[in-house]
């Protein structure tokens, strides 16, 4: 644990399914501008970039799209700090990151986060230096990725985990009853 510190978040353990029907959904990009290179298969687009797929919302400065032979894409979003946001299968509920660099592959459904990361679900918040999200497996990760502090120390993740309310309960701790009164 000296050079990695590798943190599984245990509330994301819980289920935390992002939409399904969001893969089956087209990719639509807005931006300033564009560059399509068909020769390499990659599309550049620059200036408040907002990338949708069904529920999934990503804001950037700058988006490169990149399509394999097979025709998956991956997706870098960069920006002072770019955003991500999804709805959770079946909840009113949505997962939130933001990072100076975002990648985002649809291969493998896994969307990381770079650069003073961050993630939120409901009241839970972790930072870290990166985060990976991987959408079929429902796991969060965290560690520094070797990034160094100030003091050339290794830089540490850091998580706010609230307890879910008990059966019956809102979030401000009152009980459904006494919510009706």
């Amino acid at each position: 644990m000296q050079n990695k510190l590798l943190f599984l978040l245990l509330f994301f353990i819980s289920p935390c399914y992002a939409e399904r029907a969001d893969r089956d959904k087209p990719i639509d990009i807005d931006a300033d501008s564009v560059v399509v290179d068909d020769a390499k298969q990659t599309s550049t687009f620059v200036g408040k970039v907002v990338m949708t797929q069904g529920t999934m919302l990503i804001h950037g400065d700058k988006v490169v799209v990149i399509q394999d032979k097979q025709g998956y894409k991956q997706g870098t979003v960069y920006g002072h700090t770019a955003s991500f946001r999804q709805k959770r299968e079946g909840l009113n509920e949505y997962v939130e990151g933001y990072g100076e660099r975002i990648v985002y592959d649809m291969r493998g459904d896994t969307v990381d986060f770079y650069v003073e990361a961050r993630v939120k679900r409901d009241m839970d918040d972790v930072r870290g230096e990166h985060i990976t999200y991987n959408s079929n497996t429902e796991i969060f990760q965290a560690d520094d990725k070797g990034g160094a502090g100030d003091n050339g120390a290794p830089k540490r993740v850091h998580a706010v985990l609230h307890p879910k309310p008990k059966s019956g309960e809102d979030v401000g701790g009152a009980t459904a009853a006494e919510g009706r009164k």
